[in-house]
């Protein structure tokens, strides 16, 4: 019996149409027909959630039999790689985007000897800053990149944010003061508030996922 067989039995012993599976997989009802009459294969990440809305084994979905040649158990493993790639960029993108502004903002910051213009402020310490950060941690949490590790973004995120400098001139009586605080600790305390939204807004939408998968 091939894959496509064995998905499609799966699911008629469970009880779910197409368009209920296509809906629970996120993908069009064309292709669950696809799987199923062996015109393409699911890639190693839908397999797995099929075992679960399925309420089937893994081996019972992959155990290739004396009929069955190597075909899918190579495409298997190259779709297992090719995820495992797409997900280490993801990593990469998401860290290096985050990195690039933060190394923008410590350069406008540390480098600036005159008044830090308030537009210039708002840009780079109060909206591009925080919503990266945001973005970056709920992706890290709603994918678990690392596991119980995604708490570190945490620590990380107060770090980066302690080093960004609070620069600016203080004119009183006619003399002008210029003040340059650092370590900026109340800007550490915006980064583990903001990175801790985003850890946790990412966990309960991963959950919120998991729980709609197993329906």
């Amino acid at each position: 019996m091939e894959i496509g067989s064995k998905l499609k039995n799966a699911r008629n012993e469970k009880g779910i149409t197409q368009e209920q599976a296509a809906e629970l997989l996120d993908v069009s009802r064309q292709t669950i027909s696809n799987w199923e009459n062996n015109k393409s294969y699911p890639d190693i990440v839908s397999v797995i959630k099929m075992s679960d809305i399925y309420s089937v084994s893994l081996d019972h979905l992959l155990k290739e039999e004396k009929s069955m040649n190597q075909t899918y158990q190579e495409f298997l493993e190259e779709s297992t790689n090719m995820v495992k790639a797409q997900r280490n960029l993801g990593k990469i993108i998401l860290l290096s985007a985050y990195f690039i502004v933060w190394v923008v903002a410590m350069i406008v910051f540390w480098n600036k000897r005159e008044p830090i213009t308030s537009e210039l402020d708002i840009i780079f310490r109060w909206i591009l800053l925080p919503l990266l950060l945001l973005v970056s941690t709920l992706t890290v949490a709603k994918n678990n990149y690392w596991g119980k590790g995604n708490w570190f973004c945490v620590i990380g995120a107060a770090i980066t944010f302690l080093t960004v400098p609070y620069a600016e001139f203080i004119e009183e009586m006619g003399t002008a003061t210029f003040t340059f605080r650092f370590p900026n600790l109340m800007y550490m305390v915006v980064g583990i508030i903001v990175s801790i939204c985003g850890i946790g807004i990412g966990s309960l939408w991963k959950k919120k996922i998991s729980s709609k998968e197993r329906l």
